[in-house]
């Protein structure tokens, strides 16, 4: 039986108008993630 490990590569980086950074990751078998940065507060949302 194989096991699956998810990759996470950078798939893309933006700055919303509110001037939060937003990082997207993908895995080769589909699976995605968003980290929100947020301006106005000092810890990341995952």
């Amino acid at each position: 039986m194989s096991m699956h490990v998810h990759v996470r590569v950078n798939h893309g980086l933006a700055v919303t108008e509110d001037g939060d950074l937003v990082e997207e990751y993908r895995c080769g078998c589909g699976a995605t993630w968003t980290n929100v940065h947020r301006a106005d507060e000092g810890q990341p949302e995952f």
